[in-house]
């Protein structure tokens, strides 16, 4: 449901949508997934509304980092919120959530954003899958180890070296989508 809303919204639907960090896209993928989750789970509804308030600020906070325009993908940060707020809604303890956040950004921390277009969608369903895969592991008390490649001792360790990647690493990336893209054969 949540690529569905991307795929939609992409291609011309003009229902509004919830922005965070300045992307609609991102405000699908931090919070249709929370929904969707908590009705199929028939969760209470207090519930989905403080995973909600987690999971926009979690996309927030990691946004702090990254920047406004990055050539990192925004879905990755959203879908990671998503998966950690979902840990969250479930009852996960805080060593689950972080091993939620940790275990997703170990997995995909490279997704290039090359603009705003309907194959926005493949990247939030594969975030997202990404994510779940993560809850799942942290469900089970698995992680990995601080110091696997960028992972760190803290989680906000581990987010603000993300962040670095997405707003320092990729500025070469970001010039070379842009030619690319620019150029016409």
């Amino acid at each position: 449901m949540t690529a569905a809303a991307s795929e939609a919204r992409m291609g011309g639907c003009d229902m509004p949508v919830i922005i965070n960090s300045g992307s609609g896209n991102q405000g699908i993928a931090c919070s249709v997934p929370l929904i969707v989750y908590a009705r199929e789970m028939e969760l209470p509804e207090y519930s989905l509304y403080r995973a909600l308030v987690f999971s926009n600020l979690l996309t927030i906070y990691q946004k702090l980092y990254i920047g406004k325009l990055s050539a990192f993908c925004g879905a990755v940060s959203a879908s990671c919120a998503s998966g950690a707020a979902i840990t969250y809604m479930v009852g996960g303890d805080i060593g689950r959530i972080k091993k939620t956040i940790e275990n997703t950004l170990a997995n995909i921390p490279g997704i290039i954003c090359d603009g705003a277009k309907i194959s926005c969608a493949a990247k939030i369903a594969a975030s997202l899958d990404a994510a779940f895969l993560a809850h799942h592991l942290a469900m089970n008390d698995q992680g990995y180890a601080p110091y696997t490649g960028i992972l760190r001792e803290k989680t906000s360790e581990t987010i603000s070296c993300v962040g670095q990647i997405g707003k320092e690493g990729m500025k070469e990336t970001d010039k070379e989508i842009l030619k690319i893209m620019i150029e016409k054969n």
